[in-house]
């Protein structure tokens, strides 16, 4: 590609660790789609004419079955073929006849070079024009952006299939309740589908954060050339239009250089990482014999190989681990950008493997995630019990003296005292009596018992976002509207 000002061969070594190949060889199909975009465009340039454009896009639909075909032949596969004419990415079709592509084209430097020299060997001499006014700084840039447009779409329907998981699962737990947590000990009683829909709101902001990147990074960057703009009077809106994008890039240094998009999708990815970490935590927690809230799913567990009684609580204990791969890709990217000088650097092929690491882990998590949600099984009774005793009520027992107008620090106070009244005679505060009440406040009265109830606990909270039993019915009708509307 770049033979003529040079007149040594590469070292050897040196040529197969410098390829992008191994890895870039996945982005065949929208490196297709990308130049076909670009001869639209230097066909209305005049440097095609309406018979070589046909030919040349004849040519490029037929790359990627050729390109199969020749990597099934290597491994003597056929069913490689069929599955990546379809292309069906993640498959082990698709993988094999990757790689197949990859061992029998060993000079192949990168997935640019790949379709230029199939491409050739299809139409011939003709698809030597087809890089006329282009670069591939500006070809990655592209087919990087269409990459990760749709993992980015990939995992926000992921995502809402986990959220309507989440909601089905909230929905089937009815008035159940669970104790909630601060500091890791026992806070307050909330109902389980309030507890549900907290991450369900976390998935909703993953969603927002993921949205917000797509359209910020929806401009194409073909016509740019290598750095200053293409040399030839291009009109860029027709590639444009043709990959789906919004408009051009309006800087020809900042699209061939630009990886803000990345960092976009891996910095978001990131952040739902976490949260689907704290996820899986929190279900390992509830799943141990000392907590006893969940059963977990055999279809989703494994056993010990030494101890019989075991049932490993694998899924969430992987998703934890991954979700650290998720934050890798996300500092290794920003370590990488960091000190670049404009514009286009090869260390930024360094930056697309952990892009595409990311992207599978994420693929990986939500293929199982979502039906690993809808087969938890709660310990309710379990959940009640720990909801209803250690003093849970003791918020709506102030909130009782505050509402008789006792002001709420004094309230506190004559509350933390029934408390230790009940600690040291091994009593919840439902069991003391009111005479025993009376003697550290006179505010307290017969309506005192009704008020410190599970429901009267649960209700008291009556404000938007809170655990009152209406308004998480509210809360969950809105949110199921919300994901099902948008999907």
């Amino acid at each position: 590609m770049w033979s003529g000002r040079f007149r040594e061969p590469l070292n050897p070594i040196f040529e197969n660790w410098q390829a992008s190949f191994r890895s870039d060889v996945r982005l065949l199909a929208l490196e297709v789609a990308a130049s076909k975009a670009h001869a639209k465009m230097i066909a209305a340039a005049g440097v095609l004419t309406e018979d070589e454009l046909a030919q040349m896009l004849g040519g490029l639909d037929r790359v990627p079955g050729a390109a199969a075909e020749a990597g099934a032949k290597f491994f003597n596969i056929e069913v490689f073929v069929e599955a990546y004419k379809k292309h069906k990415p993640g498959t082990g079709a698709v993988f094999g006849a990757q790689q197949g592509m990859v061992a029998l084209n060993p000079h192949i430097e990168d997935i640019h070079h790949f379709v230029e020299v199939t491409l050739t060997e299809l139409i011939g001499p003709l698809a030597l024009k087809l890089h006329t006014g282009r670069s591939r700084n500006e070809q990655i840039a592209t087919d990087m952006r269409l990459f990760v447009r749709d993992a980015m779409d990939a995992t926000i329907k992921g995502l809402r299939d986990w959220a309507l998981a989440l909601i089905s699962l909230a929905e089937e737990s009815g008035g159940a309740v669970i104790p909630s947590y601060t500091h890791l000990q026992r806070a307050e009683p909330v109902l389980v589908a309030h507890w549900l829909l907290a991450y369900v709101s976390m998935i909703e902001r993953d969603i927002s954060r993921l949205t917000d990147a797509r359209a910020r990074m929806n401009y194409c960057p073909l016509g740019s050339g290598a750095v200053a703009g293409a040399t030839l009077a291009l009109d860029r809106s027709i590639a444009a239009k043709a990959l789906g994008f919004d408009a051009p890039t309006p800087n020809s240094m900042d699209a061939t250089s630009d990886r803000d998009f990345l960092l976009d999708f891996t910095q978001a990815l990131s952040t739902l990482g976490l949260h689907i970490s704290r996820f899986a935590e929190e279900i390992t927690l509830d799943a141990t014999a000392e907590f006893g809230f969940v059963d977990l799913p055999e279809a989703f567990s494994t056993g010990s190989s030494a101890m019989p009684q075991k049932k490993n609580p694998d899924l969430t204990e992987l998703i934890r681990g991954k979700s650290a791969r998720l934050l890798g890709a996300s500092v290794t990217l920003a370590t990488l950008i960091k000190g670049l000088p404009l514009a286009y650097n090869k260390d930024l092929q360094e930056g697309q493997e952990p892009v595409f690491d990311a992207a599978d882990t994420i693929a990986g998590i939500l293929s199982v995630l979502p039906a690993f949600t809808r087969s938890i099984k709660f310990n309710f009774d379990r959940m009640r019990t720990a909801a209803t005793t250690g003093y849970l009520n003791a918020m709506a027992a102030a909130t009782y003296l505050s509402n008789k107008g006792v002001p709420f620090r004094k309230a506190h106070e004559i509350v933390g005292n029934a408390v230790r009244l009940g600690l040291e005679t091994g009593r919840e505060l439902n069991d003391l009596t009111l005479e025993e009440l009376r003697t550290l406040s006179d505010a307290f009265a017969e309506d005192f018992f009704a008020a410190i109830t599970l429901e009267a606990t649960l209700d008291c909270h009556d404000v938007v976002g809170g655990t009152n039993r209406a308004r998480v019915g509210e809360a969950l009708a809105a949110a199921k509207h919300r994901l099902r509307d948008n999907s």
